[in-house]
């Protein structure tokens, strides 16, 4: 394979990367969304099967009591329907994501620039070349 046919396969597979990074920010993203709405969001929860009038519930977030759920005890009914662990774990399930991403995407990228810096390189190389051989030829 040619050099230049080898530096397209590689700024190609390059952009790739790039783009499987691109893909798991956006997948990343998502999982922070997911955690923000199951945190700032208020939502209703049923008594019983096919409840005519659910209860509203306060966001976990943004309460003005000490917690949004005081539980059943005190006749709360939203105690066990958004706990705090489903919303951590989104969070946490995104930060692998979101570091695996950024390293793909930083690792293309870089990848690219160097492919573009080594072919103007060579380019200013050649020009180079061509002015020693033309100066030559003029001596």
């Amino acid at each position: 394979m040619r050099s230049p046919e080898y530096d397209l396969d590689f700024r190609d597979r390059a952009g790739r990367t790039r783009a499987w990074g691109i893909g798991l920010l956006a997948v990343a993203g998502l999982l922070w969304t997911w955690c923000a709405l199951l945190l700032l969001t208020p939502y209703e929860v049923d008594r019983k099967p096919d409840d005519k009038y659910p209860v509203e519930c306060e966001s976990r977030l943004l309460t003005e009591h000490g917690t949004a759920n005081d539980g059943p005890a005190r006749g709360d009914y939203c105690q066990n329907e958004r706990d705090w662990p489903k919303a951590v774990a989104v969070l946490g399930l995104s930060v692998p994501v979101s570091v695996a991403g950024v390293a793909l995407f930083i690792s293309g990228s870089v990848s690219m620039r160097m492919s573009a810096h080594a072919e103007a390189m060579r380019e200013l190389d050649r020009i180079a070349d061509e002015r020693e051989a033309r100066a030559a030829r003029t001596q």
